[in-house]
């Protein structure tokens, strides 16, 4: 704890890291205020929902993959605050102007623009790091931006949840802003100690993008595909990655969904149940993380998706029957402890399987294979939901978790794909 305390000393460090918790606090509320505004406009519409969300994650396939370059050539300190006051003057529009147009047209552009900047935003903020501590100190930096970050957006998730229950979704997006001005005038005050890059003329620039995406996107993609064809072990952990994903993406609009029908709350039961999931899955990869060594990374995902499909069945045959908010807390503090090992251990089997210069190709296939399924399966769950109570589709895919768990967990050694 003393050195956590001694690296927050550092006051560059301390604007950065309280910065990026207001920040985190911010993006929840977003969430938050998005669901709380749907509701207005098409209550129980799990279509409604995947679409606005959507716009939130095509960000990372359109500007994910060149983000990363420009950062590094821009200086990050500015990257950031600038990302901030755009995000702050974009959500504002929504409340101010766009909050009962009949259209929604112009909102999902607005979410898009703001997800968008925010690419550019995560990694100024982890390649910031170095340039404000010292090389001693980098460890501690790295783990207390990345532990304070999870517990930011684990309450964020709980406390946004009930502010936007008691104030409604118009004042989230007032606090959003602002908390996103907040962000900015904490970072304004850093005192970067690296200057990065000369300015690019605009034509340059455009021209650059188009030669990154020619060149280092669609390149990344296609290695990291023939990688994941000769690599077994990769092909694995891809697999699992996309199902995982996969099963997120059709869960979780029917989740917001049946929540808010099962325990009549819009957004504070959906933001508290959201937490507890989320201290599950923080005390599961802590568990895991000190005693899953003695068991083989295989195995151990195989075991979790037998044991979280079970437990999402019965949370939503349990939470159908009995909607009580304790017994819902439970049972979702459980499902995330379960789920945790899954992408850990998939991610230990990516770090000892592949070449060290094929890492970075490997994980940016990987973020798009997990945002594919995600995306995809929302928007399939979401069509089926319009027709079919979301109990069922939860159940159904509890039961395809557990089925290929147990599929894989015994016949492992004969799958194709792992041979």
């Amino acid at each position: 704890m003393s050195q956590f305390t001694e690296v927050l000393k550092n006051r560059n460090f301390f604007l950065l890291w309280l910065g990026q918790i207001i920040s985190q606090l911010g993006d929840r509320l977003d969430q938050m205020a998005l669901i709380g505004f749907v509701y207005l406009r098409a209550p129980g519409s799990t279509m409604e929902i995947a679409k606005i969300l959507s716009f939130t994650i095509i960000p990372v396939f359109l500007i994910g993959p060149i983000a990363g370059v420009y950062v590094d050539r821009w200086d990050r300190r500015r990257t950031m605050y600038v990302c901030d006051i755009l995000r702050a003057a974009l959500v504002l529009t929504i409340p101010l102007f766009l909050f009962y147009t009949r259209h929604l047209a112009p909102v999902y552009f607005i979410v898009f623009i703001v997800f968008s900047i925010g690419r550019f935003f995560v990694p100024a903020k982890f390649s910031i790091i170095p340039d404000i501590v010292d090389k001693k100190d980098l460890l501690m930096a790295n783990s207390l931006v990345n532990i304070t970050g999870m517990i930011a957006a684990i309450l964020g998730f709980g406390a946004s949840g009930v502010i936007i229950e008691r104030l409604g979704a118009k004042s989230g997006f007032y606090l959003n802003s602002l908390s996103f001005l907040f962000s900015a005038a904490l970072i304004f005050f850093i005192a970067q100690r690296v200057v990065v890059a000369s300015r690019l003329s605009l034509r340059k620039v455009g021209q650059e993008i188009v030669e990154v995406i020619r060149k280092s996107v669609f390149q990344e993609v296609k290695e990291g595909i023939l990688y994941f064809i000769r690599e077994k072990d990769i092909r694995f952990t891809s697999g699992v990655t996309f199902i995982l994903w996969s099963a997120l993406g059709a869960v979780y609009v029917v989740l917001i969904v049946f929540v808010q029908k099962t325990m009549g709350s819009v957004t504070k039961d959906l933001g508290l149940l959201i937490m507890f999931l989320g201290i599950g899955l923080f005390l599961g990869s802590l568990v895991y993380g000190r005693f899953g060594q003695r068991i083989s990374q295989y195995k151990i995902i195989f075991a979790s998706l037998i044991s979280s499909g079970i437990m999402l069945i019965v949370f939503a045959l349990a939470i159908n029957r009995y909607p009580h908010f304790w017994f819902a807390a439970t049972l979702a503090f459980l499902l995330g402890v379960l789920i945790a090992p899954i992408m850990i251990a998939s991610n230990t089997i990516i770090h000892n399987a592949s070449d060290n210069q094929m890492r970075g190709k490997i994980f940016s296939s990987l973020e798009i294979v997990m945002h594919l399924g995600f995306l995809l399966f929302m928007f399939i769950s979401s069509f089926i939901a319009e027709r079919f109570p979301e109990v069922y589709i939860l159940v159904i895919v509890g039961c395809i978790f557990s089925i290929l768990g147990v599929v894989n967990l015994v016949f492992h050694r004969k799958i194709p794909w792992l041979d």
